[in-house]
């Protein structure tokens, strides 16, 4: 047989090899972050794909190659398709234990108290192979999608949100979303999968935007969010909201600003706050910054608030949300991945922690081989069980 084919199997070894590996690595600069965030949440096509390299070996004879090499490529190749399969294997588990993290916050019986309307909207599992390939339906009726409305002009900065609304009039709950980007950078149209996702479900999204360190810092932002919030409840009649029904998610740094505006002592009426993988004690994550970091997370925060802990003590205590935490709040799902190098899940846990201390309805929910910002694979694993419990606890908490 031509070398050539004798060397295809150790091409797909190292091909498969070298993208499973970046789950299991932390990323140590930006380049290869998305390769961390990215490989486990394709674990199904990596599956198939390390499968197809080890099927190989016997397809193509090996047998112009030393039989060491053959033998290593083999292993190597068991070996990515036990890595690749790593998600799968604890998808039993990560459900198990986020139904129970729903049921004790809710009650067993939760769904049945939920119009069956709703019911109906959602998707019927927290993980299928066929949305993993094809990819998750949204709906087919066409939503209705306004861009670019400016709602302030803080220190001259123009600022504008998105809406997305269900096909048809009528009054739906609304819930505010906040893009991540580290304070510096995102727009409105981020996330866009997910707010059509939810416009097609009976929600009327608002998708906003706010002003970027290290040119606006803290409390800038914060003040962009509550002006949001605020123009949002002057538009509900206008854009198709029930006022009474109004929640707010963010994710990373946008997840960070949610729950520091859901929060506050003054806060708008807010019945429900969804963070995932948001930062939660600005001055533990200066303290204690993750290894290795590939985005500078103490440069970061200093662009972000203007100086270190040891500066401005009182603003990074301002900045923190598990700072506020010391009555009952609303109802606050939390969602974090367990590779996140990023802001780690412990920091998450430490927030539940606090919030049920204080009779705040809560659920935490740790998607175990999951990264930093997971749900930019729309159709993975971890976004397939984020957004399957979150509709779930949108739903309830704003019955």
């Amino acid at each position: 047989m031509p070398l050539f084919f004798a060397l295809i199997p150790l091409l797909l070894t190292m091909i498969g090899f070298a993208l499973i590996i970046g789950s299991v690595v932390p990323a140590p600069n930006m380049s290869l972050l998305p390769l961390s965030v990215g490989a486990p949440e394709i674990s199904v096509w990596l599956l198939g794909f390390c499968s197809i390299g080890l099927v190989s070996y016997g397809v193509f004879s090996s047998a112009a190659l030393p039989k060491a090499i053959t033998w290593i490529g083999i292993g190597i190749s068991g070996l990515s398709i036990v890595l690749s399969a790593s998600p799968l294997i604890q998808l039993s588990g990560t459900i198990e234990r986020a139904n129970t993290a729903m049921n004790q916050a809710f009650g067993h019986n939760y769904l049945a108290q939920l119009d069956p309307q709703v019911r109906s909207s959602f998707r019927n599992q927290p993980f299928t192979i066929a949305e993993a390939l094809r990819g998750i339906k949204i709906a087919k009726d066409p939503i209705r999608v306004q861009r670019q409305i400016e709602f302030a002009a803080p220190a001259g900065v123009p600022l504008r949100l998105n809406l997305y609304q269900p096909p048809t009039p009528g009054k739906y709950p609304a819930v505010i979303q906040i893009y991540g980007g580290a304070w510096r950078t995102g727009h409105a149209d981020n996330n866009e999968k997910f707010s059509r996702y939810l416009a097609s479900r009976g929600y009327v999204v608002v998708s906003i935007d706010y002003r970027h360190a290290p040119q606006y810092r803290f409390p800038a932002q914060l003040l962009d969010v509550q002006t949001a919030i605020n123009y949002v409840q002057q538009q509900a009649k206008n854009w198709d909201i029930d006022p009474e029904k109004l929640a707010i998610i963010g994710r990373s740094a946008g997840g960070h600003l949610a729950t520091l505006a859901a929060y506050q002592a003054d806060a708008p009426a807010i019945k429900a706050v969804v963070s995932y993988y948001s930062p939660v004690d600005l001055t533990a994550g200066y303290s204690d910054p993750p290894i290795p970091d590939p985005i500078d997370s103490r440069q970061v925060m200093r662009d972000f608030l203007g100086g270190t802990p040891a500066e401005l003590p009182e603003l990074y205590r301002q900045a923190s949300p598990g700072q506020l935490v010391h009555r009952q709040l609303p109802p606050t799902l939390l969602i974090y991945g367990g590779q996140d190098h990023l802001v780690e899940s412990r920091f998450g846990q430490k927030l539940a922690k606090n919030l049920q201390s204080f009779g705040t309805t809560t659920i935490y929910i740790e998607i175990p081989w999951a990264n930093h910002a997971f749900d930019e694979i729309f159709n993975g694993p971890s976004n397939q069980l984020a957004l399957y419990y979150t509709e779930r606890f949108l739903a309830r908490s704003l019955s």
